[in-house]
């Protein structure tokens, strides 16, 4: 019997059922990435991975957006026993570079399987597709989106620097990937498929049913079959260094947490969270700077 999930939910489309869809159900959170939904994304996965029925698998979101980044709130449950097996700070409360380190490259590790499985993937986007919620749809073999979709990356706005999934300098001009990076800006689905950031971008009323179309045409081929053609093309960017660079990232993203803009951040939120704004009040004031996403709103 499938395994069911809290923060997921999965079901088969096109021709036969021959294509798996993940659904990232915390739609009261704009599907934001806690722990225990990527440690249930991981099993979910790999569930689908070893079931020869599904060829290709759609990752979308529910609610009206894909992902807006990862749960930015105290993490609790199973997920959090599995990441925070690291010391974070020591006995004076002086936070640990490589605790800090070791929690991100676990996550990494579950972005750079979702990279590297054996069914070809598809990442579905409307809404918002930001910080880790973009990382994580960079990872998919195929991407489709909205034409209004925004994708971004606003947590290198004092919270580190985009890592994992965000494979820009592979997909995009050079010129092109350190303007995204260095203001955190975001791009609409059409002008992210212009760029090719994306294969597709359709109207959102449209976006689902050509999605499924899309991957359903993918799925003509048998999964062993096309888990051989992934592997050949993905072998060609491993050999360009994606895993050390992804990794490399990760350990910079680490020590972004320690730089003079990470602790004004780290400042502001406390500042936010005495004056009663919470959250809200410290991305209002990191955005309101570049005046977009969440600034005055």
């Amino acid at each position: 019997m499938a395994r069911t999930f809290e923060n997921l939910e999965i079901d088969r489309v096109g021709t036969d059922g021959r294509v798996g869809r993940l659904t990232l159900n915390r739609p009261e959170k704009m599907n934001t990435l806690s722990q225990e939904l990527i440690f249930e994304l991981n099993d979910a996965l790999h569930d689908l991975e070893a079931d020869d029925s599904c060829r290709v698998i759609i990752l979308r979101g529910a609610g009206r957006t894909f992902c807006a980044g990862y749960d930015l709130t105290p993490p609790r449950g199973p997920g959090d026993g599995m990441v925070r097996r690291h010391k974070f700070a020591d006995d004076k409360g002086r936070r640990l570079v490589m605790g800090v380190r070791t929690s991100m490259q676990q996550v990494t590790d579950v972005q750079m399987y979702f990279w590297n499985m054996a069914k070809v993937t598809i990442a579905q986007i409307h809404g918002y597709a930001l910080a880790g919620g973009c990382e994580l749809a960079m990872m998919a073999d195929l991407v489709t989106a909205a034409d209004d979709a925004q994708l971004g990356h606003p947590g290198v706005r004092g919270l580190g620097v985009a890592r994992n999934g965000l494979i820009w300098p592979l997909v995009l001009q050079m010129r092109k990937a350190k303007e995204l990076y260095y203001t955190g800006s975001a791009i609409s689905g059409k002008e992210a498929a212009a760029i090719g950031m994306v294969n597709h971008s359709w109207p959102k009323e449209e976006l689902e049913a050509r999605t499924t179309e899309y991957a359903d045409r993918i799925a003509n081929l048998t999964a062993d079959h096309l888990a051989i053609l992934k592997v050949n093309m993905n072998r060609f960017y491993e050999n360009m260094g994606i895993y050390s660079s992804v990794r490399s990232s990760t350990d910079l993203d680490a020590m972004g947490q320690f730089t003079g803009e990470a602790y004004l951040w780290q400042d502001k939120v406390k500042e936010s969270m005495e004056q009663g704004t919470g959250l809200k009040g410290a991305l209002d004031w990191r955005d309101g700077r570049y005046r977009d996403y969440r600034a005055g709103k």
